[in-house]
């Protein structure tokens, strides 16, 4: 399945970094939070990804344009007049990565409008780039598959000001709102898994996907829960940025799988 990533938006909250480049593009542990979520669906066997870009979008184009050959033991010889490139070694994964200028001011559920044709009218995942968890997305789609619904979302309870959820006993989501930092419910933790016909909820480029797509997906019962009960944080801030360092540099990050054996794909 193809993996959505939400790349495009001006990243306000931490603009000490974010002026240079694109909030995903902000690196934790020597590498941009994008690439570690994207190791994230990799390793459990998703490598198709389409990144909606918009601030800076060259900077992402540039970044993977770059990626090879900053990632590979490579021998240039110009000793016969022209260049030789002579690979020996490489330390990239097996991704298909589709970068998409989705525009400069367009809004999240603009931005997935956008790459619908990109999608093959397949169901897929989406996700915003600024935040990592221990999620299994294994698990969570065949959840999406076994309910039957349109969207489902990965939750996660804490002390945030993200979009608020009220869910019921058969984990249904009843009702969308937006945030409300006095509110400890479960909140929208990303991570969702969409079927095609979502993009008929979402109007054009002026379309917030947190507001009329998912509240009206939620009145309609469309709209189902995955309750994560693990790690799940966003980068925010550069508070939030400095622990997710140091989870890192201590070998402590609980999204960190990559380094064992890789699952089978569904």
């Amino acid at each position: 399945m193809k993996v959505v990533l939400l790349a495009g938006g001006f990243g306000t909250r931490i603009s000490e970094e974010s002026q240079y480049r694109p909030k995903p593009m902000i690196e934790i542990g020597g590498m941009p939070i994008l690439w570690h979520i994207m190791k994230e669906y990799s390793y459990y066997g998703h490598h198709e990804f389409i990144i909606c870009a918009g601030y800076k979008q060259e900077y992402i184009k540039e970044w993977f344009a770059n990626y090879f050959i900053h990632n590979s033991d490579i021998t240039f010889d110009y000793t016969n007049g022209k260049e030789e490139l002579t690979l020996h070694h490489t330390n990239i994964e097996p991704w298909k990565v589709t970068v998409v200028d989705t525009g400069y001011n367009t809004m999240t559920g603009g931005r997935i409008k956008r790459v619908r044709k990109y999608l093959d009218g397949e169901p897929f995942f989406m996700t915003y780039g600024d935040g990592v968890c221990d999620v299994d997305i294994n698990k969570l789609l065949e959840f999406h598959l076994s309910h039957g619904k349109i969207a489902t979302l990965t939750a996660v309870k804490q002390d945030q000001s993200k979009g608020v959820l009220d869910i019921g006993g058969d984990n249904a989501v009843r009702r969308f709102r937006e945030k409300n930092i006095l509110d400890g419910t479960p909140i929208n933790a990303g991570y969702m898994v969409l079927n095609p016909e979502v993009l008929n909820y979402i109007e054009g480029d002026n379309s917030v996907f947190e507001k009329e797509p998912l509240e009206t997906l939620a009145a309609e019962r469309q709209l189902m829960s995955y309750i994560h009960q693990g790690y799940w944080q966003c980068m925010d801030s550069m508070r939030e940025k400095i622990e997710l360092d140091k989870l890192l540099s201590t070998g402590k990050a609980p999204w960190k799988r990559w380094e064992r054996e890789v699952p089978k794909e569904l």
